[in-house]
């Protein structure tokens, strides 16, 4: 079985904000990625529209091809403030194929940690409700070696994505094996669950077949700086399809 791959434009968008203007375009970017042929969009809105802003978002949806899903990512919790339309707001006005949940703070430069669904998927029940009323699957962030899933899937979620970054960083010291045994474990106690597998953060071309090698039933995966890092030396559309090849999308 494939596993989507699902890119994330915020770099793209951080290039642009650095200088001002509109180029590097966020949404040629998109276009760019597509006729590659990944079949999916990730962007991650923050309050402070340091990389995607919500005119990006729009933007991306208006255009969006058939067959093409669009993941959200974000605090479900960020409210409404200059520029920002507050998180939810944003989703309802899109209504993305995907919404994924992610505890994160202002102030965090990237994505550190997930929910404990164990404990904090109560407060979550209303976000996933909201969500489903406009026809999107939802996805919470997860620390890898969650396996407490029960409440979480009574509550209606669809899918869980597994935060990478401890395996990556365990990868490039070449000591992934308890990173691994954590991500597998969280793997099969969604399944077991009910619930869909997707992944993220820090999966590049170095790990990612060891990775899906390593844990069953993945999904989806979301990659972003590493794809757009290797982007600059090779070509986004060349890259973009390594890494379908990588992901079974593509035959080798």
């Amino acid at each position: 079985m494939a596993t989507r791959l699902s890119v994330n434009l915020n770099k793209i968008a951080v290039l642009r904000n650095s200088r001002g203007g509109a180029q590097p375009s966020v949404l040629d970017a998109a276009r760019c990625v597509v006729d590659a042929g990944a079949r999916g969009i990730t962007v991650h809105p923050r309050p402070d529209c340091r990389h995607i802003r919500p005119s990006d978002v729009y933007e991306i949806a208006a255009w969006l091809p058939e067959g093409i899903e669009f993941n959200i990512e974000g605090n479900p919790f960020a409210e409404a403030r200059d520029g920002y339309p507050g998180f939810l707001a944003l989703v309802e006005a899109v209504r993305p194929h995907q919404v994924t949940v992610v505890p994160d703070s202002d102030h965090q430069v990237t994505s550190d940690h997930g929910f404990d669904l164990a404990r904090e998927v109560s407060v979550l029940a209303p976000v996933i409700a909201r969500c489903h009323a406009i026809g999107s699957r939802v996805s919470a962030f997860v620390d890898a070696g969650s396996v407490d899933f029960a409440m979480a899937a009574e509550l209606g979620l669809d899918r869980i994505e597994i935060y990478t970054g401890p395996f990556a960083e365990s990868f490039q010291r070449v000591n992934a094996e308890r990173a691994e045994a954590a991500c597998r474990a969280t793997a099969v106690a969604a399944s077991v669950f009910g619930l869909g597998v997707n992944a993220g953060h820090d999966l590049s071309q170095a790990n990612l077949s060891h990775f899906l090698a390593s844990v069953p039933g993945v999904l989806e995966v979301s990659i972003g700086h590493a794809l757009i890092g290797e982007a600059l030396y090779a070509g986004l559309k060349t890259t973009v399809r390594t890494y379908l090849r990588l992901t079974g999308e593509l035959p080798n």
